[in-house]
């Protein structure tokens, strides 16, 4: 990349606004490790399990070597891959991102070291390592989520999951499962069956739950409406919620009177205020609503096109 490219982009609220979410994703899977993986000593599957793993069978030859210098390594060897086999873009995000990791996890030390919440003889946050997990999982899905939907990730079992996800087309939630069962059942060479089966439990967890957050995060409402002043509507969903709609004649099937009927797609806060202004104005309405988990094309850049015209007097 260019000077000019790299000086333009940094002028960008793209760049920065995505800065803040990863640096934000970041520390909260911080915690996630921090507090409820680093007490309990649960290997769920990542990274950071599969270089306890080998750092083990390292050890069992007579050789040493430290799970930290493991995960440089195998950190290293997936960013080159981030880089060539999924884009330069992802690859980049995700260097940040697992740069930041390690000094996340040593701020919430300084912050409110784990030792001061776990009870006299306690190896676990919550008292017991299911809850551990589930919180573990919870959290540590959010972030991931985020990083996804911005093309990016936490590093580490994150990238392996993009590959999956983009050379076998499965969802990415299924593929977080399928890298993690993968680098789950390595533990087997190492640690106690229990502990293995509620690492791969937290896996299988991890992966439904990103899932989850990914459709929750795309959700959007498809609202269809029907009314003798669907041009006042129009009007308000074009000029003041500056979103696109679609105008279609429909015949009533009871009397057969041909009536205009508009479809958009609207954030939910956007379809709260398009209700608001139909029930303020009195406006006789037929309206249907219902959730659409993901949108492709140029939906999400209309409002931006609409202010920027805006802003320049067009």
């Amino acid at each position: 990349m260019k000077l000019q490219d790299i000086t333009a982009l940094l002028k960008t609220w793209k760049f920065w606004k995505e800065l803040l979410y990863m640096t934000v994703g970041m520390f909260i899977a911080a915690a996630a490790v921090y507090y409820f993986l680093v007490p309990s000593k649960i290997v769920v599957g990542s990274i950071s399990g599969l270089s306890i793993v080998i750092s083990a069978l390292f050890e069992k030859a007579g050789i040493a070597i430290k799970v930290s210098t493991v995960v440089l390594i195998i950190n290293a060897i997936l960013l080159v891959l981030a880089y060539f086999l999924i884009g330069k873009e992802f690859g980049a995000k995700t260097c940040y991102t697992a740069l930041i990791l390690g000094p996340m996890m040593d701020l919430w030390e300084k912050i409110c070291p784990y030792e001061r919440l776990l009870e006299p003889g306690a190896t676990s946050v919550m008292g017991d390592l299911w809850f551990d997990l589930i919180c573990f999982v919870l959290i540590l899905s959010m972030s991931q989520a985020l990083m996804f939907r911005i093309n990016a990730s936490t590093g580490g079992l994150d990238i392996l999951a993009k590959i999956v996800n983009k050379y076998l087309h499965f969802d990415i939630g299924l593929s977080v499962t399928i890298a993690g069962v993968i680098i789950c059942c390595t533990a087997f060479t190492v640690n106690p069956f229990r502990l293995v089966i509620i690492g791969l439990i937290g896996t299988w967890m991890n992966g439904l739950i990103v899932d989850y957050f990914m459709a929750s995060l795309s959700r959007r409402k498809r609202v269809c409406i029907i009314s003798d002043e669907h041009e006042r509507i129009r009007d308000y969903i074009v000029n003041q919620i500056s979103r696109g709609c679609s105008l279609y004649e429909v015949t009533g099937g009871y009397h057969g009177e041909k009536r205009m009927e508009i479809q958009t797609l609207l954030t939910k806060d956007e379809f709260a205020d398009l209700m608001s202004f139909i029930r303020d104005n009195k406006i006789q309405a037929f309206t249907t609503a219902g959730n659409v988990s993901e949108v492709y094309g140029l939906w999400s850049q209309h409002k931006r096109h609409h202010r920027q015209g805006v802003s320049r007097g067009e």
